[in-house]
């Protein structure tokens, strides 16, 4: 059965008429209809649903990502789309909107968990119209599917719930995100998040754990354990015991920052003892002017991080006469 579309469908003509405002806003709910977004999302969120009622939760959180994809930065900027019913269909008052996500978060673990699966699904629909150009693609250990985890600090002028001093003296949130890397011919595709407070930590592992978690229940496939085809890259809040070895057990490919120990001087010249600096390459394959790569692992002390681990060291020279920069160390 065809699901019913939740946006009108629009007819182009050279007919006299009136100008239509955020035009664009097509391009959005056409991806709606066609990734199914708005068929899993009324699905999940059925239960949620009043009867009797007008508006449906998942065609108002559907309005609510329309009004942030045009600019919208707060819940009055909903008269945007409001304002044009012959491209957005009814569009729910401001207080209708608040009461329905009152509702949601009124068990949020449960609501954010359909919301997930709905999103889920209309990936795996849009990586299937995507064919070999999806992002997955030929995924194996040798090309994998490269995930990017970094935190984010979202300052809050205001003191909305759970917003707190932060790391570089703000106020606000510090959330942790993912992005899927489309590499050279895309931007990346958020895939996950955790909303956390302005004082939540760097390098909490269990956030990270608990983020990875939230990536894998969304990549298309199903499968909880994609094994090496899948690849992890953090900066240096990633390069703890906890994280590494959750990774490790999951059999996931890994590439995470690591602090460089207070030796740094001593391993330093071991390896330009041993002659173990290589010319770095760029993403296309060229040497990088005035950047080497060395193996660390084999003068470290691994013994409490997981078996099999790589230790990657990095210099670089930015130009003539300028301090040599001995970078972070990437695990393997």
């Amino acid at each position: 059965m065809k699901p019913t579309r939740t946006y009108p469908r629009l007819h182009i003509d050279t007919a006299p008429s009136n100008a239509l405002g955020h035009a664009g806003g097509l391009l959005l709910t056409e991806t709606v209809h066609t990734s199914g977004l708005d068929h899993h999302l009324k699905t999940a969120l059925a239960p949620w649903k009043k009867p009797f009622a007008v508006h449906d939760p998942a065609k108002v959180l559907l309005d609510l990502a329309i009004t942030l994809g045009l600019g919208g930065d707060a819940l009055s900027d909903t008269t945007a789309v409001r304002d044009e019913p012959a491209l957005y269909g009814p569009v729910a008052s401001n207080p209708t909107i608040t009461r329905i996500i009152q509702t949601l978060a009124g068990d949020v673990d449960r609501g954010l968990a359909a919301i997930n699966q709905a999103r889920a699904a209309a990936r795996t629909r849009v990586w299937e119209l995507a064919g070999q150009h999806a992002p997955n693609h030929d995924a194996v250990a040798q090309n994998p599917l490269i995930i990017d985890i970094d935190a984010s600090l979202v300052t809050s002028h205001s003191e909305k719930e759970n917003a707190k001093p932060t790391y570089k003296k703000g106020f606000g949130f510090h959330p942790l995100l993912a992005f899927i890397d489309h590499g050279d011919c895309g931007t990346g595709e958020p895939v996950a998040q955790l909303l956390r407070p302005g004082n939540a930590g760097s390098n909490t592992a269990a956030d990270h754990i608990k983020l990875v978690k939230l990536i894998l229940d969304q990549l298309p496939g199903s499968n909880p354990r994609p094994g090496k085809s899948v690849l992890i890259r953090t900066d240096t809040a990633g390069g703890t015991h906890d994280f590494v070895e959750f990774l490790t057990k999951r059999r996931l490919s890994y590439s995470v920052g690591w602090m460089l120990p207070g030796n740094t001087p001593e391993l330093y010249r071991q390896l330009s003892e041993l002659g173990a600096w290589e010319p770095a390459y760029d993403t296309n394959g060229d040497p990088r002017e005035g950047a080497d790569v060395a193996e660390l692992t084999g003068v470290l002390d691994l013994a409490d991080w997981p078996e099999g681990m790589r230790v990657i060291v990095r210099r670089e020279r930015p130009h003539p006469g300028a301090q040599l920069r001995f970078d972070d160390v990437d695990g393997y």
